[in-house]
């Protein structure tokens, strides 16, 4: 019984499912400075262009996120940038980011070049 009351606030915080879907050319994940060991807050930044890092440009969304865990980059390729530790997600037609708790799952349609 007792660790049936330690989890019900794991699963009400797992019960938040929020979906959105944007069109973009090219996404950028990065992570923030700030939060716990386990759960730092993160960014998306949509851009209508390829490589977007090569270029100074001003993204033309910002999506932002506190407290995530885990994200999960489902079927695409995804380039890793070394100086900055950022993902970048490009030839995308669309991308549907899902939270998930502390959980943010990437899925989209990407087309191939």
């Amino acid at each position: 019984m007792e660790r049936i009351k330690r989890l019900i606030p794991w699963i009400r915080k797992r019960s938040t499912v929020n979906k959105s879907i944007y069109k973009a050319k090219s996404l950028i994940i990065g992570r923030k400075k700030g939060g716990s060991e386990d759960f730092k807050p993160c960014f998306f930044a949509f851009f209508d262009v390829n490589n977007p890092h090569q270029k100074n440009l001003v993204p033309k969304e910002i999506k932002e996120f506190e407290g995530i865990h885990k994200i999960v980059i489902e079927g695409m390729q995804v380039n890793y940038l070394l100086p900055g530790n950022d993902l970048v997600i490009n030839n995308l037609e669309r991308v549907e980011i899902i939270q998930d708790g502390e959980h943010i799952h990437v899925r989209g349609k990407q087309t191939r070049q």
